[in-house]
């Protein structure tokens, strides 16, 4: 009978890796939690110092990434964790799955790509029309303010 290769058969470590990922998983909410980008860059800095000694690799990927990450932080709160979620497109890949499930075979790919336009124009209009994604009216408020500052 075959073993398994010496890495497989081994437990998992018992370094405390899950509590130091809670730890860091606080640390990342609360710097995304930040009321403006000044206060997540400091808080992203210290972040990193706090992670340098035990995981440099962490550290190093937080100082290098975090200017991409912060984007969101340029948009009023209230579109901030739409933004910074792929909420809304995990629904619309269900509602594709889901339809595609429906229909199980294509005849060729320009019926499947046809379904797939009529899905995204049908979730476009329902956001323009009933329920709106983003309310663009603070998003003007704010530009409108920061022009005339």
């Amino acid at each position: 009978m075959a073993t398994l290769p010496s890495p497989l058969c081994e437990e998992p470590p018992r370094d405390g890796w899950s509590k130091k990922r809670k730890e860091l998983s606080e640390g990342l909410r609360g710097l995304f939690g930040a009321a403006s980008r000044e206060v997540a860059l400091k808080l992203a800095s210290e972040l990193a110092t706090h992670w340098r000694r035990s995981h440099p690799k962490v550290a190093c990927r937080i100082e290098e990434h975090i200017e991409e990450c912060l984007s969101c932080l340029a948009f009023p709160d209230s579109h901030r964790r739409r933004i910074r979620t792929t909420n809304g497109l995990e629904r619309l890949n269900q509602e594709i799955k889901r339809s595609t499930r429906v229909v199980r075979i294509f005849p060729n790919p320009q019926t499947c790509l046809k379904l797939l336009t009529a899905l995204a124009v049908e979730q476009s209009e329902e956001w323009v029309t009933c329920r709106r994604y983003l309310d663009m009216s603070e998003l003007e408020e704010q530009r409108h303010v920061e022009r005339e500052s």
